[in-house]
């Protein structure tokens, strides 16, 4: 998977002097590093290594883990849209309806669309119906 991209723009970055324990070094420099996306408002925060450089590695790494996060949770959301539009799998809700026996027809229930050369249509030529759907669409 490619790393995702933050753009130096989007990020607002405080230092801030850690607490805790540490001796004398707590107090002396601004280790901490806590890193903002502006755009989403996602706040990544570590004061755990004494490097300043390695807190904003960190930061950096828990930032684009969440924005990972947030970016799949609005697929998986957009997915259940989809799927929650679906009609139901049942009868009568069929596209197209094949009777062989005792007569011959093929007919497509969105266009209403029929075709009486059965063998045709089931040895692949399903052009007719292709083009009436795309013609439906147009209008």
């Amino acid at each position: 998977m490619e790393a995702l991209h933050i753009r130096e723009e989007d990020i607002n970055e405080s230092f801030i002097r850690s607490s805790g324990k540490g001796g004398q070094h707590v107090n002396k420099t601004s280790s901490a590093v806590r890193i903002t996306h502006l755009p989403t408002g996602i706040v990544a925060q570590s004061q755990q290594e004494k490097s300043q450089i390695r807190n904003r590695d960190l930061c950096m790494k828990v930032l684009r883990a969440r924005l990972y996060q947030l970016e799949k949770s609005k697929q998986e959301e957009k997915l259940q849209a989809m799927h929650d539009t679906k009609g139901d799998i049942a009868w009568g809700n069929q596209i197209r309806s094949y009777v062989l026996h005792p007569y011959q027809m093929i007919k497509d229930h969105r266009i209403n669309l029929e075709i009486g050369n059965v063998d045709r249509v089931l040895d692949g030529d399903l052009d007719p119906f292709i083009e009436g759907v795309l013609l439906a669409g147009k209008n």
